[in-house]
């Protein structure tokens, strides 16, 4: 099968179901088990948490790579193709195995109607039962309890971070939104909890779950940070503890690692403190306060898009050394909570460089984001019909020594990879 092919699944995908989103598991499980994708055979971990998902998945398979292990990842969103979403062996799944799970979850649908990430859901299960990896990673799409990838029953299930996103699905409250990501908990499976300061209903899910080992992040394994390195103490599956050696900080939160290496442990995979480097080395999940040098010029790419996310940003920024000014370009999705990023940023930036997004309906003005950043006392701003033209405009005022720094969401930074690899391409690196 062409691109083409594919492109034309992906086009008529968000085309079959009436709703865009839909949370709930029985019609991808009734599908799931026409095709015979349930139980899974593999061990199964599931990842979920508001921040922090993506780079706990990078983790924990570029471990279980450097340890033996065929790992198959299913992740999302993607930033330039959906083969991205759907991994076998750290290697993006090929366009013909997406079209041929596609075309067999087609088939076996009959009358049930699937959104466009229960499709994708599917084609992930569908190419791991074929390809048969060691152990399978997964990623929560949002939430958990109603979230597709619950259809399966992980071996271990990781938290990472309880913080507001998506709270017209989710609930308010941390409170209510920890209710929904604990509802990949298993009873008597393990689950490692990386939030260090988990809202008390998380901790209730925990207990009524019976979810057992129940790792807490700064109560059964630790993570300790001092200047520029981090180490930990985890635990072992049999009980005992497994001290990590030290490691240089760096774009990547000590405790989304930890929580990626504890959920190998709990697994019981054995790997080296040497393993455990090269894992750390290759893990750099693209767009998670990812660094790019360009002919003298620092670009830094995050796809934060909530105040928590957005507050990590901020620490990473001031620890990290920037002779020269320090350029925003941003572009949120108007159901975000633009304003709380805006308090939060002011004055970290020496310009604002906004684009509209005319090709995403979710995407908030430029305009109304501008409006903010002036209430705020923001005064170098820039607004641009599209992202494109906010990028080159930033770079035009853009010297040797200064940082670009793209964030906002996820679309922001694919409009601008793209760009980046033209620039490299370019001048070649630094």
């Amino acid at each position: 099968m062409s691109k083409a092919a594919l492109a034309q699944w992906l086009q008529r995908l968000g085309t079959l179901h009436p709703k865009e989103m839909e949370l709930g598991l029985e019609r991808v499980a009734k599908v799931a088990n026409r095709l015979q994708l349930l139980p899974v055979a593999q061990p199964v971990v599931t990842v979920g948490g508001t921040n922090g998902k993506g780079s706990t998945v990078a983790v924990l398979e570029a471990l279980l790579g450097e340890a033996g292990y065929c790992t198959g990842a299913f992740t999302s969103p993607h930033l330039l193709h959906f083969n991205e979403r759907i991994r076998v062996a750290a290697v993006d799944a090929a366009d013909t195995e997406i079209v041929d799970a596609f075309t067999a979850i087609d088939e076996a649908r009959g009358e049930v109607s699937l959104t466009y990430f229960e499709f994708a859901t599917l084609a992930a299960l569908y190419i791991f039962k074929v390809r048969a990896p060691d152990i399978i990673v997964l990623e929560v799409g949002m939430g958990g309890r109603l979230d597709a990838v619950n259809i399966v029953d992980p071996a271990v299930a990781v938290i990472t971070s309880i913080d507001l996103d998506h709270q017209r699905w989710l609930g308010a409250s941390r409170g209510a939104i920890a209710r929904e990501k604990a509802g990949i908990l298993r009873r008597g499976r393990p689950v490692v909890i990386a939030d260090p300061d988990p809202p008390p209903e998380l901790v209730r899910c925990v207990t009524d779950v019976a979810a057992s080992p129940a790792l807490y992040l700064g109560r059964e394994f630790t993570v300790t940070v001092a200047h520029d390195q981090w180490q930990a103490v985890l635990r072992q599956a049999d009980g005992g503890s497994r001290s990590l050696v030290p490691q240089t900080c760096g774009a990547l939160l000590p405790a989304n690692i930890c929580a990626a290496v504890q959920a190998a442990l709990l697994l019981e995979v054995e790997f080296s403190d040497d393993c455990l480097s090269r894992a750390l080395a290759n893990a750099a999940p693209v767009g998670r306060r990812q660094s790019r040098q360009i002919a003298g010029r620092e670009y830094v790419l995050d796809v934060a898009h909530n105040p928590a996310a957005v507050y990590k940003l901020l620490e990473f920024l001031s620890v990290t050394h920037c002779k020269g000014k320090t350029i925003c370009i941003f572009s949120m999705m108007a159901d975000k909570d633009i304003q709380s990023i805006v308090e939060a940023t002011a004055g970290h930036f020496d310009a604002w460089f906004l684009a509209d997004q005319p090709d995403n309906k979710r995407a908030a003005r430029a305009a109304d984001i501008a409006a903010l950043l002036g209430t705020a006392g923001e005064t170098m701003i820039s607004i641009s019909k599209n992202l494109r033209l906010a990028f080159r405009r930033a770079q035009s005022v853009a010297t040797a020594g200064d940082r670009l720094v793209v964030f906002g969401s996820f679309y922001t930074v694919a409009a601008v990879l793209p760009l980046l690899d033209k620039d490299t391409t370019r001048h070649g690196g630094p």
